[in-house]
């Protein structure tokens, strides 16, 4: 009998916000595996860590955000032969992915080379997005109001169209893109309406104005929530 490739989304950061599902399953299968950096440790596998008992194979997708440096689809190639093999040779896989894997989530190319090789189940987890609303006691929507996820990347035109045709956003992946945005929302007026926190649900969670963000240290894992009423519930 061929085994189950499972993606838990692992969450934010907090490990108790792991889902008692993603921690059974994580628990239970003899393969484990999950994205990792070139060199250091696995930020997902670190969320996980406190609920993993006993000894298991574990295979770290090692790569790098820099494209030109490395073949990261190589890399998403070989990681699913290997899970491949284990789940035809009997074996149960489970995938750890941050927040939830199809939301953002680099386990969707992983999917998208698995799902035609082997059963392949989906954990959903806690988003980033959920985290900072609950951290920053900031409600998302409400009754009819439309929500926008908007990557930081995009250029300043996109983005103020975006946001010009929602009533709340979340603005993601802030890091070297802060200053711009941040410039943005004040040519926009929006500003006020605004907030921030950056590692959300982490032990190092930050909460400041946009002010005193400082630009050039601004992390990856920062967002802005914004409701063009100013709150949810106006």
């Amino acid at each position: 009998m061929s085994g189950t490739i499972f993606g838990l989304g692992v969450g934010p950061g907090d490990p108790e916000l792991v889902t008692l599902k993603a921690m059974r399953i994580a628990q239970s299968v003899p393969v484990l595996a999950y994205p990792a950096p070139e060199s250091g440790d696995s930020l997902a596998r670190r969320i996980m860590a406190p609920h993993l008992q006993g000894a298991r194979l574990e295979i770290p997708i090692r790569m790098t955000l820099s494209n030109d440096r490395f073949p990261v689809n190589a890399v998403y190639d070989d990681a699913a032969d290997t899970i491949a093999a284990h789940a035809a040779a009997g074996r149960d896989v489970a995938i750890l992915c941050l927040g939830d894997p199809f939301f953002y989530g680099s386990f969707m190319y992983l999917f998208a080379r698995l799902a035609q090789r082997a059963r392949v189940e989906i954990v959903p987890g806690v988003t980033s997005v959920s985290a900072a609303s609950a951290a920053l006691g900031f409600p998302i929507a409400s009754r009819h109001d439309v929500f926008s996820i908007i990557p930081a990347l995009l250029d300043d035109e996109t983005i103020a169209k975006r946001l010009g045709e929602c009533d709340a956003a979340a603005i993601l992946k802030l890091g070297r893109h802060f200053g711009r945005v941040r410039a943005l929302l004040d040519r926009l007026g929006l500003a006020t309406q605004a907030r921030y926190v950056e590692r959300a649900s982490f032990t190092d969670q930050r909460i400041v104005s946009l002010a005193e963000v400082d630009a050039a240290q601004a992390p990856y894992f920062s967002l802005i929530l914004i409701h063009h009423r100013g709150a949810a519930w106006r």
